[in-house]
């Protein structure tokens, strides 16, 4: 080898090592779910903190659909129908581009179905109805940021939705959202329609749901869960909050006592962000994004409760409190 040939040898090994750190850089990572497995604890209440999206551009999840009894109120049971075994099932997070793997298995004794209003795919390959025994897997691209619902399309929708079947999925856009944040959670507003008997576990009223007639109305499957158990905060913590409405038929007027949100995303598009918000209604079947800081100046040490702004509902469960730092008199509020 003469001298004026090595400078381009190692030229070409740089490329080659370049072009294999690129290559590596793009082989996509895998990671798989088992929502049988990985339970979303309900105690004392619903997690509602959501942890960070994962950097694997493919994501498999399986989920069981389960009859199980589930908590909807203070001393009142109800035998739900679920993702996962919870209501809401577990949240499921990815981000915009990662192809997303469904898993569905249907362990519970009636057919079911799975509905992704993330997903452009067409309905009668994936969303098909799955009989007991029996499982379906599809995938999808996420193709949109935001907070998106998920739920059981079998007829009557209407009442496998008032059963529990319902979970969120957040989408991140690609470059992630605008801004640091401190805290994240998710909030699944929802409604039960129920009787209850003299004994055992409360019972479905489809006449009322089919009414409009709501039993509960609550956050994360059970009524007034963070009234005793507030979320947490530091004081000067700017906070993020996923909020899908799984309805079945109300509106949710989501706002929060004491804050005004410093953005509401209406979809994943952040150059679509509304600032300086009060209150943002949110339609049945749908979700947003909201954002505010809870400075030492204006919003700091405290308590903070979100609720729904339609009251009626708000009184049937649809409450609960944000709690910042450690005020000297921390006190649930009444019912």
């Amino acid at each position: 080898m003469n001298r004026r040939s090595i400078p381009l040898v190692l030229a070409a090994l740089i490329l080659a090592a370049l072009a294999l750190m690129a290559s590596a850089r793009r082989a996509p990572r895998a990671e798989f779910v088992d929502f049988g497995k990985t339970v979303t604890p309900t105690q004392p209440t619903y997690q509602a903190a959501v942890p960070p999206v994962s950097d694997a551009s493919i994501k498999e999840f399986r989920i069981p659909i389960v009859h199980a009894t589930v908590q909807i109120a203070e001393g009142v049971s109800y035998t739900g129908w679920t993702f996962g075994g919870t209501v809401p099932g577990p949240v499921i997070r990815v981000r915009q581009g990662d192809l997303v793997r469904i898993r569905l298995v249907n362990q519970s004794p009636m057919p079911h179905s799975i509905d992704f209003h993330a997903a452009r795919i067409p309905m009668n390959q994936a969303f098909r109805i799955v009989a007991p025994g029996d499982s379906l897997s599809f995938e999808f691209e996420a193709r949109d940021p935001g907070t998106f619902m998920v739920h059981c399309g079998t007829p009557p929708v209407l009442l496998h939705i008032m059963q529990g079947m319902y979970l969120p999925i957040i989408v991140d856009p690609a470059g992630g959202w605008p801004g640091k944040v401190d805290r994240e959670f998710v909030v699944v507003q929802s409604e039960f329609y129920a009787s209850k008997p003299d004994s055992g576990p409360a019972q479905p009223d489809f006449n009322a749901a089919l009414n409009r007639q709501a039993s509960y109305v609550v956050f994360n499957g059970r009524a007034f869960q963070y009234q005793k158990a507030p979320l947490k905060v530091a004081v000067g913590d700017r906070v993020r909050v996923f909020v899908m409405n799984a309805g079945p038929n109300f509106t949710s007027d989501f706002h929060v006592v004491g804050v005004v949100f410093d953005k509401v995303y209406p979809d994943g598009n952040p150059d679509h962000a509304l600032e300086g918000v009060q209150t943002y209604g949110i339609p049945a079947g749908g979700g947003a994004v909201f954002e505010t800081t809870f400075s030492r100046d204006a919003s700091g040490e405290g308590l903070y409760a979100f609720v729904t702004h339609a009251f009626a509902d708000a009184a049937k469960g649809a409450v609960g409190v944000i709690q910042v730092g450690t005020p000297q008199h921390v006190t649930a509020m009444a019912h």
